[in-house]
């Protein structure tokens, strides 16, 4: 068993965490750090894990020494933070925007700030599992991707490194509340969003410059928040290069997908779910993607689903754990998603 702390616990992907880990096999969860609500029962701030644990929240001065440390804080919180982790545990599996991306530069762009930390840039590995496997294995720092960038990698990675698409790429990415956090504001009040199809991001979205660093393409990015509370699907427009096809693009996510456990390539032909849909997908690690082409004009669109919470976040994150420790990569993470719902 090793000890694992997961700082940020009470937001909603710390709350994800807490549920994977508290029902892991390997796993015990020493702390749950939350600088709201320190002496509160956790199944106080998430009622879904009630008689699933008997832990209370706690500050951070009140961590001691463990494995792991999860870290679900605010953006740019943890790059002033990230050497007291370093301190406390041997792994630190970052969920956070702060080290994504490895480039100060590009980081100061897409986040409106210099960077606290960007001599540890170069040291943490992405959490994509379809990408750096190999790399996780060893990795003692790790960040795991935001849920959209997560969605467009995958909607196209395959594609782009068999270099059966032109270098650019558009993204259109939409996304349910609990992507905005549990401390959103006033736009995400339930009388402000219900009903809502809000293009909250039309250019130069943070998710676009991970997607570009991971598939070394020019990708840009509209994001758009939908009603859902949770679910990301995008949707990826390319051109595919002269002698490209259908049959081409097929084979490329087969062969890339075939052997991995969380990614499943949709093909049917007919039916309600014949492309990805998070719907099918809440609660699941799972990332469907799908594909259509048109041959004569050189027009590919790709489709990529995903729950947010998991995939998107804390379910890739305990994939990366797994990894990492050596252990089946789909242990604690096999719930398959629930339909109806």
């Amino acid at each position: 068993m090793i000890r694992v702390a997961v700082v940020g616990a009470a937001g909603y992907i710390g709350g994800e965490l807490l549920r994977l880990l508290i029902g892991h096999p390997e796993v015990e969860v020493a702390h749950a750090v939350s600088s709201r609500f320190p002496g509160r029962r956790v199944d106080g701030v998430h009622p879904n894990l009630r008689s699933a644990t008997d832990l209370t929240f706690c500050t951070a001065d009140e961590v001691e020494e463990c494995d792991v440390v999860f870290l679900a804080t605010p953006h740019r919180a943890a790059m002033t933070q990230m050497e007291r982790w370093t301190g406390q545990a041997k792994q630190v599996f970052d969920l956070t925007g702060d080290f994504r991306l490895d480039d100060p530069e590009v980081f100061r762009r897409y986040y409106g700030t210099e960077h606290a930390a960007p001599h540890l840039l170069g040291d943490f590995v992405p959490g994509i599992p379809e990408l750096y496997r190999d790399r996780l294995r060893t990795a003692d720092l790790v960040s795991v991707p935001g849920c959209m960038a997560v969605a467009g990698v995958l909607a196209l990675h395959p594609l782009a490194a068999e270099g059966l698409v032109e270098p650019e790429a558009q993204f259109d990415a939409r996304t349910g509340s609990s992507g905005s956090g549990a401390t959103a504001g006033e736009a995400n009040l339930h009388a402000e969003r219900s009903g809502a199809m809000r293009v909250f991001a039309p250019t130069g979205h943070r998710h676009e410059a991970e997607i570009s660093r991971h598939l070394g393409i020019s990708a840009a990015m509209t994001a758009t928040g939908v009603e859902a509370v949770r679910g990301v699907q995008t949707v990826c427009h390319a051109t595919l290069r002269p002698g490209a096809d259908r049959s081409a693009v097929r084979r490329a996510f087969r062969e890339h997908y075939r052997d991995e456990p969380f990614v499943r390539v949709v093909a049917h032909q007919r039916g309600t779910f014949r492309y990805p849909e998070p719907k099918i997908l809440l609660g699941s690690n799972f990332c469907d993607v799908g594909f259509a082409v048109d041959e004569e004009a050189g027009r590919l669109v790709t489709i990529a689903a995903l729950d947010n919470l998991m995939k998107g976040g804390a379910g890739n994150a305990v994939q990366c754990l797994n990894i990492r420790m050596g252990w089946p990569e789909n242990l604690g993470l096999s719930f398959p998603g629930l339909h109806p719902v």
